[in-house]
């Protein structure tokens, strides 16, 4: 993809989580470099998305970049088809069969076990589901997820927050 990421220490971990531009045909994924390695490397995915998905949509905007506060907001049709490219680019198909076929491993115990975030697991489901597997998600694609989840500190598991107004 040739893109340069840069880990910005511009923002406090609640601030801006990533954005993704092009300056001098040169594309870059800024990802805040105070999140949890676990959440950087979901951000980073999501910048990749819209460096491959949305070069237009970056470079019609007036700043050059698209910016995600709350990336996981499935209101817009961008952030719908990146959040779809993460969850493909980052979950096989084969592996999260594994887990639907496993009895013992419910929807919420399969996302920890896959080390993702629920909602980024229900992107995962539907992507299948619309490519005829047999798989349903017992979530919505209700997805302003990013801005409400942190990583536990000492483990690499995810675990859901209530997000602080």
């Amino acid at each position: 993809m040739g893109a340069v990421v840069i880990f910005s220490r511009e923002y406090n971990h609640r601030g801006l989580k990533g954005y993704s531009t092009i300056m001098n045909r040169i594309k870059y994924a800024v990802i805040n470099a105070y999140l949890h390695p676990a959440e950087q490397k979901i951000v980073a995915g999501h910048e990749a998305a819209h460096l491959i998905l949305h070069m237009n949509e970056i470079m019609s905007s007036p700043v050059k970049a698209l910016r995600d506060y709350d990336m996981f907001d499935n209101s817009g049709q961008i952030e719908y088809h990146a959040n779809l490219f993460l969850a493909d680019f980052m979950l096989e198909d084969d592996r999260v069969m594994e887990f639907i076929f496993d009895e013992d491993t419910a929807f919420f115990g399969a996302a920890s076990k896959l080390a993702v975030p629920p909602p980024l697991f229900a992107f995962k489901l539907y992507s299948m589901m619309r490519r005829g597997f047999k798989v349903r998600s017992p979530i919505d694609l209700e997805s302003k997820f990013l801005g409400a989840f942190q990583v536990s500190l000492g483990t690499d598991s995810i675990a859901e927050t209530q997000r602080i107004s």
